[in-house]
This record gives C-alpha cells, structure tokens and sequence, in this order.
C-alpha cells in the first residue's frame, strides 16, 4: 500500500500540480484579467509591508533559482566538474539557509500584518490570508530539513531528489522510487511545494507571470506628474 501511496504523491501528483499551474494560469488571464494581480494593500502600514515584502521577495527568489538549478543539474555534469556531492549540499544548506531566514522573517511580518491589523484582515480574502501561511509553513519545513540534511554526510538523500526532479522532467515511470525511503519531513515538504503550484493559478501569486523583467533595458526614465485641480493652491 505503502508504494502505491508513494507512486500516486511522487510520480502522478507532480504532472496532475504541472498541468493545473500552466493551463490554470492561461484560463485566468484570458477570462478574469481584472483579478490578475498583487491584491496589494500598502497604503496600510507601509512600513512594515516594505521590509516583510523585500525580505519575502528576495529570499523566495533565491531559494525558487536554488532548488531549481540544484535539483536540476544532471549529477553526471557534477561528477564530471569535480564537485564533491557532499560540497554542494554545504553549500545548498548555507545559500538556503539564509535564504529561507529572510523568507521567514519577511512572511512571519506580513503574516502578522494580515491578521493583526483589523483593516487589512476585513479588505484581505480568504486565498491572501491562506497562501501567506501556506508559504510560511512551506519555508519552517524547508529549515527544519536542513539539519537532517546535516546528518547525511554523504549526500545520499540531495541525489535522490535529483534524480527524482529530472525523472519526472524526462518522464521517468520509476522515478517516485527515487524518493520512497527518504525521511517524512522532506516528503511533506515535497508534497506542500508542489500543492502549491496546484493552487497557484487560484491565487494572488498569478502576479508573478507579470513581473516587468523588460524595465531592465528600458531606456530613459518615465516622468509622472501629479495632476492639481483648479484651486488647489488655494485650499
């Protein structure tokens, strides 16, 4: 029973979580544009939105280039570099570790932005409240697994999950047994983060689709001017 529980979570879910992030995401910009975005509420308690969003947004970032290059990279292609499996979990336990310190933090604040704050919890819906948590619950599972990571030595658990990631890349029909004798703390944290894109194309990260990467190389600089009504002088 046992296996077949595992093949259904790590060999079927993740295509079932793809499919619904991808086609999800195209149904909802092409019929509700209008709810395409942040659902942003900075002009309450802005200061606290600011340090808990750059915190959030900068750790997330590293940790989502992280966990996809590393579990990405063929073990071959580390084989062949010379990199020592046990050097690259060092270095993934470090790079995110504090990666997954300011996502924390940054989450625990707006978290606490979002339901302490009375004004904010009456203009926030269901789904804003509820993917905060998930995220934070999803990085405190992250850094409880880094001292189990700690205590395999020989890297053994970071291969499986890459093999694991690019067998179900590739389509791999055994690559759920890559990961069925791993500890439980990291199949929960497995199952939590594909969950997530599951619910992402149901959630206010649809934002994330539109990030203005183009601005970058965008020449000169845009000028907004305030618009005064007639008097305004005067008042």
């Amino acid at each position: 029973m046992g296996s077949y529980i595992n093949s259904a979570i790590f060999g079927w879910y993740p295509y079932l979580c793809a499919i619904v992030f991808l086609v999800g995401s195209l149904l909802r910009f092409d019929t509700t544009q209008y709810s395409w975005r942040s659902g942003s509420s900075q002009l309450l308690r802005r200061r606290q939105l600011r340090l808990g969003s750059n915190l959030f947004h900068i750790g997330i970032l590293v940790l989502l280039v992280g966990h996809t290059g590393g579990l990405l990279t063929p073990v071959a292609v580390l084989d062949a570099l010379g990199i020592p499996h046990e050097s690259k979990q060092i270095l993934a336990m470090t790079v995110g570790g504090v990666a997954g310190a300011m996502c924390f933090a940054g989450l625990l604040m707006l978290a606490h932005r979002r339901l302490a704050d009375p004004r904010i919890r009456a203009n926030s819906s269901f789904a804003d409240t509820a993917i905060v948590l998930l995220l934070l619950v999803q990085v405190t599972l992250g850094l409880l697994t880094i001292p189990l990571s700690g205590a395999d030595t020989t890297a053994g658990d970071m291969v499986n999950f890459m093999n694991w990631a690019q067998g179900i890349v590739f389509l791999n029909p055994h690559a759920a047994s890559y990961v069925a004798d791993v500890p439980l703390l990291f199949k929960v944290h497995l199952t939590l983060g594909m969950t997530l894109f599951l619910l992402f194309p149901f959630t206010r990260l649809v934002h994330i689709w539109s990030v203005p990467i183009w601005y970058l190389g965008r020449p000169g600089y845009q000028i907004v001017r305030a618009r005064w009504r007639q008097g305004a002088a005067g008042d």
